[in-house]
């Protein structure tokens, strides 16, 4: 008789908070029963979680892991108990701000995302700051990129995957006499066709200019634009095209050569693991010829590793 194996069953959310308000007490966090707990529930859960916390233990838990923990770990748990919308919504913000300026953690967020993705953390960036992005991107970044970002972060742009070849294959030769063929490079074509058409359509632009002048459009956006503006075109470009490819090179550049650049690696764990990490670990692999989970643990170390670790889930 054959035996079925179900998943085993997670404690309650209220269950949850007690244990947590038990890893709290005494001498010391336990910093592993924190992790345990945290990095094993899904975003739902661990919205009931704060809810129960606060409930029962008149406090808010977000103040409670941010006395409990310290430095790198305490910022990727912080960031792991927002939900999606409101993560993207403090990065962002964080980003902008001449304290915490991170312009490619701006234009990141803002150039990868869905333009529903970004319907929703503009309203959160709204209701968590009483300030439109709108404002902010207006008021922190400048020229070309702040151009690009501001027509991103407000044009409606279709979702689906249905593509106009014809039209695509128009919109390349645009680009071409926009970049390329002439002297220096009209970059307001550029903001325009890469900020009102889908990613499916970005996707077709890009083969139809490979077919029509022998290379990509990412050689054309690398030859003809810089700094910030570049990335933007870039990033919405890979992410047209595979995301989970765009993500893992970000993950590989964090971790490359003297020192790693823990804020992205923990900014990209934390927002990819519920979207997209398993087709992320798969880029990594098959591009850099090395298991993301390996490549995590040789750059980090203590509950800070375990943390990340856990949210990548088994080395497949």
């Amino acid at each position: 008789m054959s035996t079925l194996n179900f998943p085993p069953v997670l404690p309650s959310p209220r269950d949850d908070a007690i244990l947590l308000h038990k890893a709290f007490k005494g001498f010391g966090t336990d910093t592993s029963a924190v992790i345990d707990i945290l990095a094993h529930r899904d975003a739902a859960h661990r919205a009931y979680i704060q809810h129960e916390y606060r409930t029962m233990f008149s406090e808010d838990i977000f103040k409670r892991l941010s006395s409990e923990l310290s430095g790198k770990l305490e910022n990727a748990v912080l960031m792991w108990m927002q939900d999606a919308p409101g993560c993207d919504a403090v990065i962002v913000r964080q980003g902008l701000m001449s304290e915490t300026t991170n312009l490619d953690a701006v234009t990141e967020v803002i150039c990868s995302r869905t333009p529903s993705q970004i319907q929703l953390f503009k309203q959160h960036y709204y209701a968590r700051f009483r300030v439109y992005l709108e404002h902010d991107i207006e008021t922190h970044t400048s020229g070309d990129h702040k151009r690009l970002l501001l027509a991103y972060a407000s044009t409606p742009r279709y979702e689906g995957w249905e593509v106009d070849k014809e039209v695509a294959e128009n919109d390349a030769k645009t680009l071409y006499k926009a970049g390329e063929k002439r002297l220096g490079t009209d970059e307001k074509t550029f903001i325009n066709i890469f900020s009102s058409r889908s990613s499916a359509h970005l996707a077709a632009v890009d083969a139809a200019y490979q077919n029509l002048y022998g290379h990509d459009l990412k050689k054309a956006v690398k030859k003809e634009t810089s700094g910030h503006f570049k990335q933007g075109l870039l990033t919405i470009l890979l992410c047209s095209e595979n995301p989970a490819k765009y993500f893992a090179k970000v993950l590989h550049k964090a971790m490359k050569g003297l020192g790693t650049n823990d804020t992205a690696l923990i900014r990209v764990i934390v927002t990819r693991t519920e979207i997209d990490m398993q087709y992320i670990k798969a880029e990594y692999l098959k591009k850099y010829k090395k298991k993301l989970n390996d490549a995590v643990h040789s750059e980090t170390s203590g509950s800070y590793r375990k943390f990340l670790l856990a949210l990548l889930g088994p080395a497949d």
